[in-house]
């Protein structure tokens, strides 16, 4: 590894720092950052010349492309480029890019469950004693439920937490309580409002949407939430599969009954935007989706239903009154073992990950980036910006939520029980024959 201490200071560097408070705010209004919110100055980082190639998840490349790549030049004199895939190909782009030779990148936005995987293909840069070493990175202010879960494989470290992701579920008031309808706390009333909605909707608005799609970003998160709110797991403490039980098999029952009341969208394509863009638009009593739709909901440029929504924490199911989160997704940035540029990519993580810059990010209009830190979760900026959602964002992230397995034959387990699912869900087989099939070819 190369030093991962800054380049020496020089007068440019100086008067760069120093004027970085007073040009960043302005320079960025037309972005929507308002100078007070504008993290502070880097001194002392000189990083002209050096172009830092970032690969991302969709969701994130406004953040990076438009927001904070334009400022790390103003403060460091260095160019970002960001490219962007989706999540189906997130982590095995990122493990070709190093096993390839490819070497494009020099800084992973990785899903965390991924990690295992591609810290075993070795794609990236061990950052243990590099952590270690930067006094000034406040791991502690890092949060537990996140920490660890995101950044942490075979007790080494890999990566610095950025996006803390969960879901909840969210509702159009105004179509509960025309059909006369209470925000479902159970997984029985969450079938229950989307019949009554759909039903009298005659195609013109419906009661649910099931994200269909294949992957475990799409249908299999939809299943995780059903079997974390009937108490089960996906796995036992040793890491064997527990996909046969009466929980799992309630969960996968619960995908199945779902359908009938749903917005169709084909299993063929991504069914994020769809949902999302069907939920805004006022066609859709509930929908289970990420923090980050909060900020969307709120905003009248880009929502039909602002200031007429709620959300509610997951239902829970059968017996089952233990409240727990599935941490669904979320990322953190890591270094690529291919780069040749670490010193700036080092920087570049810690900066983009640290409290200020964070709750810089956070608190962006369309922001989908959720609080890594406790200091930022807490924060009472952050939650002015998120005032409906807040309490129940603090509660999943600042608790301790379901972290899914993410050992190095995980994505490909995940990626199998999403296939089983979505093969009940269209008809071709039982939700027991299913959760059999996904359990039976579980790798460890």
């Amino acid at each position: 590894m190369s030093s991962p201490h800054p380049a020496r200071s020089s007068r440019r560097t100086v008067l760069r720092g120093a004027a970085s408070l007073a040009v960043a705010g302005p320079a960025l209004m037309p972005l929507g950052v308002t100078a007070s919110a504008a993290p502070a100055a880097l001194p002392f980082l000189d990083f002209t010349g050096v172009t830092l190639k970032i690969l991302v998840n969709s969701p994130h490349i406004a953040m990076h492309r438009t927001i904070l790549a334009p400022l790390w030049q103003q403060l460091t004199g260095g160019t970002v480029e960001v490219t962007s895939t989706d999540y189906i190909q997130l982590t095995g782009r990122i493990i070709d890019d190093v096993q390839s030779g490819t070497a494009a990148f020099d800084i992973f936005d990785y899903y965390y469950y991924g990690l295992g995987a591609i810290a075993d293909a070795g794609a990236l840069v061990d950052l243990t004693s590099w952590i270690k070493s930067q006094r000034d990175l406040n791991t502690k202010d890092f949060l537990p439920s996140i920490y660890d879960a995101y950044t942490l494989h075979e007790g080494r470290r890999y990566g610095l937490p950025y996006d803390g992701d969960q879901h909840l579920v969210f509702y159009n008031r105004e179509l509960l309580d025309a059909y006369g309808l209470q925000p479902p706390a159970t997984w029985d009333q969450f079938d229950s409002v989307a019949a009554k909605i759909t039903q009298g909707g005659a195609g013109e608005h419906y009661g649910a949407v099931l994200q269909r799609q294949p992957h475990v970003m799409g249908l299999g998160c939809c299943f995780i939430n059903r079997l974390i709110g009937y108490g089960g797991d996906l796995v036992d403490r040793s890491g064997r599969p527990t996909l046969t039980t009466d929980a799992a098999v309630a969960a996968a029952r619960h995908l199945i009954e779902v359908v009938p009341s749903s917005l169709y969208i084909s299993p063929d394509q991504p069914s994020f935007d769809p949902a999302t863009n069907a939920f805004l638009g006022g066609q859709l009593g509930l929908i289970e989706s990420w923090t980050g739709l909060a900020r969307r909901a709120d905003d009248p440029a880009l929502s039909k239903i602002a200031g007429k929504w709620g959300a509610v924490a997951l239902p829970l199911g059968g017996r089952n009154r233990r409240r727990r989160t599935p941490l669904n997704g979320g990322y953190a940035l890591g270094v690529s073992s291919a780069s040749s540029k670490r010193t700036a990519a080092l920087a570049y993580i810690k900066w983009a990950t640290s409290k200020e810059s964070m709750l810089w990010e956070t608190t962006q209009k369309n922001s989908a980036i959720d609080p890594n830190r406790t200091s930022v979760l807490n924060s009472a900026t952050y939650g002015a910006t998120t005032p409906t959602a807040v309490g129940l964002i603090r509660a999943g992230l600042g608790g301790t939520p379901v972290v899914w397995p993410k050992g190095p034959a995980d994505p490909a387990n995940l990626q199998l029980l999403s296939d089983e699912l979505a093969l009940a869900v269209a008809g071709g087989q039982s939700a027991t024959r299913a959760l059999r099939n996904a359990q039976a070819g579980w790798q460890r």
